[in-house]
């Protein structure tokens, strides 16, 4: 917004913001204004100028950045899937509808520790008052709550995801549009063999955990 379409309360506002005097009438306002935004242009012209003088370019063949052993630290970015426009859309809809949906709690999960554990159970008592929709109970889940049908299931990163449980699991999945989840019972050293075909297959592993190999765990 132009400072000329502004009002002088708004100007003013600015002018505090800044620590600037606000007396005068809007035109005494403005100039005040514009005066203080090429006062501060100018001096970070200046730090931009003064960082490039001292920055020095120059590369030594001799110097390393890193160590031979801190390559294997170094962040490697994730696969991202291969997604059309359309479902690329309803990705976002559906973020943004998980964003608005009340979490479904079950019926009294509030009054017993064990219950709020549990998940969500419809309440079939007569006189329930969850089940009557009753306003002060957390509402139950229902049909009308559901998401694109087209995205359902999908990961929030867009790909399929896939439960394996052995390296055999990985042969035929398409690294483009789906990713692998290692299933919860799997060992380390199972693991980590799922870990390195994946990387050798290029598939992305959504539940990578930290492993450390040592013994027979290589």
């Amino acid at each position: 917004m132009e400072y000329e379409d502004m009002t002088v309360a708004q100007l003013k506002e600015l002018l505090r913001e800044a620590d600037l005097p606000v007396s005068g009438n809007k035109s005494v306002l403005i100039e005040r204004l514009i005066q203080n935004d090429e006062l501060l242009e100018s001096n970070v012209d200046d730090s931009v100028q003064e960082e490039s003088d001292d920055f020095d370019d120059t590369f030594d063949d001799e110097d390393d950045f890193f160590d031979e052993d801190d390559w294997d630290q170094i962040h490697t970015a994730r696969q991202k899937p291969v997604l059309d426009e359309e479902t690329k859309s309803n990705l976002a809809t559906r973020a943004a509808q998980m964003k608005k949906q009340p979490k479904f709690r079950r019926q009294e999960w509030f009054r017993y520790y064990r219950l709020s554990r549990t998940g969500w159970r419809k309440p079939k008592g007569l006189q329930s008052k969850q089940r009557l929709n009753m306003k002060y109970r957390t509402p139950m889940a229902r049909v009308g709550y559901g998401k694109i049908s087209s995205v359902r299931g999908l990961h929030s990163s867009g790909f399929e995801d896939i439960l394996v449980n052995n390296p055999n699991d990985l042969d035929g999945l398409d690294p483009e549009r789906q990713a692998v989840r290692v299933s919860a019972s799997v060992g380390n050293r199972k693991r980590a063999k799922i870990h390195d075909r994946a990387d050798d297959l290029g598939l992305r592993v959504l539940n990578r955990r930290k492993i450390n190999r040592k013994g027979d765990i290589q």
